[in-house]
């Protein structure tokens, strides 16, 4: 038996069980999940080891890589640009980055590549793995490459180009890089323990990663589903881990806890209130999660329903019940999501990776048991 720390109330029993089973069933290594109802954390549990010989336990102050749970918070910086008037979702991105018209570009606007909508999931042509770690010549190649697929006509998830086109739109309209934005106004105003490339000053609290066995189910793979997962430069490679740790790439190398990720959800979940400030408000929360495009996705083999960088949760339910509910969720099963209709955010995170692509079974056990206590 797992020894369990945190808290769960009595309504919540079901929750503290379901994730107690996780462990009994050998499904995890470490792992955390918090819930934060209208402002207030209600329930906050961790448990398991933080390395895989299992000699540090997995504590409050543990922080784990995210993945594309990042996307959330790229998705978030962008909305606060719009939300100040710096930014419009429905402008060209060619407006802000003139480089970026080439090859037929020049008519994707900023919410069909933060929907996944700009045909550019990834690389076809060879290059070098170790070019991830180059935000400029990645961005460069971007902005100079033909989609591979017509703009607007429908959805291919962009794994990790995602980030270089949210963040270079940020980047043109803010002056910061995602990370240190994230930084200054998050970690530094509300001491949120969230991080878009991890300082090496905060490595000694990272867990340890398990990775899964197998790959994932990608269905009939196509041309664009290859770009973005299975060719050999389809993810960074070829440099040492420290120095991918700290790369602020804003759509898979973030770094959290579960509970400041609740709480930045939750906050999307209440109206944008965060410690008393609006980080956001409830017209762009709306806006940020609208939909723009649904139907069968080009790269994933799901329906996808997307707001402007954010998964919404219908058609397939990953994050309980609510129509309304967005977030994301990251390889091996981390997910962050915003339930308005019920003001609740919540937050998984953890270190041994499971296969699914999306609704890993291990948090979506957690909260269905969480709607339960309701």
């Amino acid at each position: 038996m797992v020894e369990i720390s945190g808290f769960a109330p009595s309504r919540f029993s079901q929750v503290k069980d379901a994730f107690a089973a996780n462990f009994a069933a050998g499904e995890e290594l470490g792992a955390r999940f918090t819930l934060v109802e209208a402002g207030e954390v209600v329930l906050d549990l961790w448990a398991g080891y933080a390395d895989r010989k299992r000699t540090r336990p997995f504590d409050d102050r543990t922080l784990t890589c995210i993945f594309s749970t990042t996307k959330a918070l790229a998705a978030l910086l962008v909305a606060r640009q719009v939300d100040a008037g710096k930014l419009d979702y429905g402008q060209r991105v060619a407006e802000l980055w003139p480089e970026f018209a080439q090859a037929g570009k020049g008519g994707i606007t900023v919410e069909q590549a933060l929907s996944h909508q700009a045909g550019l999931p990834g690389f076809p042509e060879p290059m070098e793995p170790s070019l991830w770690v180059d935000w400029d010549a990645i961005a460069e190649k971007l902005a100079a490459m033909a989609p591979m697929w017509p703009p607007g006509s429908a959805s291919g998830y962009h794994p990790i180009t995602f980030g270089f086109l949210a963040g270079e739109i940020f980047r043109r309209t803010d002056g910061r890089m995602m990370g240190d934005a994230l930084r200054e106004d998050f970690h530094a105003a509300f001491g949120l323990d969230l991080w878009i490339g991890l300082p090496e000053s905060e490595a000694d609290r990272l867990a340890e990663l398990q990775r899964p066995n197998a790959l994932p189910d990608f269905g009939e793979v196509n041309e664009a589903t290859r770009a973005a997962f299975l060719t050999p430069w389809a993810s960074v490679g070829g440099v040492p881990a420290a120095e991918w740790r700290k790369t602020q790439v804003p759509s898979a190398n973030g770094y959290a806890t579960a509970h400041s990720l609740a709480r930045l959800m939750g906050a999307l979940a209440d109206d944008g209130w965060l410690e008393g400030e609006q980080i956001l408000s409830p017209a762009l929360i709306a806006e940020l999660s609208r939909e723009r495009i649904r139907g069968q996705d080009l790269v994933l083999p799901f329906e996808m329903s997307w707001g402007a960088g954010v998964m919404r949760n219908a058609p397939n339910h990953p994050w309980g019940p609510g129509e309304r509910t967005f977030g994301h969720s990251g390889w091996g099963g981390s997910c962050g999501f915003a339930d308005p209709e019920r003001k609740l955010g919540g937050a998984y995170v953890m270190n041994k990776q499971g296969t699914a692509l999306m609704g890993d079974p291990r948090p979506r056990r957690l909260i269905e048991a969480a709607y339960k206590g309701l």
